[in-house]
């Protein structure tokens, strides 16, 4: 797979695509090689430095450690510590991460909204937007990312709702900013004018990674059971992409252990 080859030496995911068997959908079951390294991408994100790492992704800038202070460190820790007894939300705010990561694996160059430095914004987790060779939006990639225990309750009680949601026109004041500033953020020659061209009944894709224990064509035929009904048209408006993970909390309570104490050697 060619943006695996150019940058499995720089990121620790590998996209494995689904097949011809997943004909409802398009989509990657994604393995994690070298957790140590994940964590120092991690880590660079939580200092406020994505756009560093984003820019290592494209090939604009060679890698190597993004400069900080201790209040930018600070606030990474915080991040990435659990507060209370409840996980789930430095957990989601870590899968998000990985999520970002994957879709630049994905499609090297794409446009896609940083991450936030806040724990996870209920019902817009990403964005990505393609492009034309005329500069022109032909479609608007909304993510939904999703760290759970209960993968197929997840999907069908939390995210076939917030996709239906998007579908009936809620939700566009969101995209239009989010798309304005991912464009300008890009150098568009004109972000206003390419933001209002855009039909957004027609240019709204949708993109759901969620945690679970296989991916295997049985297994997703069951866990993303009315995809097709909820968001209509060609396969290409589905995407779907599994990490395989046994244990997640305990799983990410390591890699944010690893990522806080690569924060403290940069």
């Amino acid at each position: 797979m060619e943006n695996q080859t150019q940058l499995g030496d720089r990121l620790p995911i590998n996209l494995t695509p689904f097949g011809t068997t997943d004909s409802l959908w398009t989509g990657n079951t994604w393995k994690v090689p070298d957790e140590d390294v994940l964590a120092k991408w991690i880590a660079w994100v939580a200092i406020g430095q994505a756009f560093h790492v984003a820019e290592i992704l494209h090939a604009v800038n060679p890698a190597g450690t993004p400069l900080t202070n201790d209040a930018a460190k600070l606030d990474a820790v915080e991040l990435l510590t659990q507060k209370g007894i409840d996980p789930w939300h430095r957990d989601g705010w870590i899968f998000q991460v990985i999520s970002w990561l994957a879709a630049h694996v994905h499609r090297p160059g794409a446009l896609i909204a940083l991450p936030h430095l806040i724990h996870a914004e209920k019902g817009l987790d990403g964005l990505e937007i393609l492009l034309d060779e005329s500069q022109n939006v032909i479609a608007t990639i909304i993510f939904e990312d999703k760290a759970t225990e209960n993968p197929r309750d997840t999907v069908r009680d939390d995210v076939w709702p917030e996709f239906v949601r998007f579908e009936s026109g809620h939700g566009v004041n969101r995209i239009t900013q989010q798309a304005s500033g991912i464009l300008a953020a890009a150098h568009h020659p004109n972000p206003a004018a390419a933001v209002n061209k855009i039909s957004w009944n027609t240019t709204r894709r949708y993109r759901i990674s969620i945690t679970a224990r296989k991916s295997t064509p049985a297994s997703r035929k069951s866990l993303f059971k009315d995809y097709d009904t909820k968001v209509q048209g060609s396969s290409d408006r589905r995407r779907a992409e599994v990490f395989v993970v046994n244990d997640v909390r305990a799983w990410m309570a390591n890699l944010a252990a690893k990522a806080i104490a690569q924060i403290a050697t940069f």
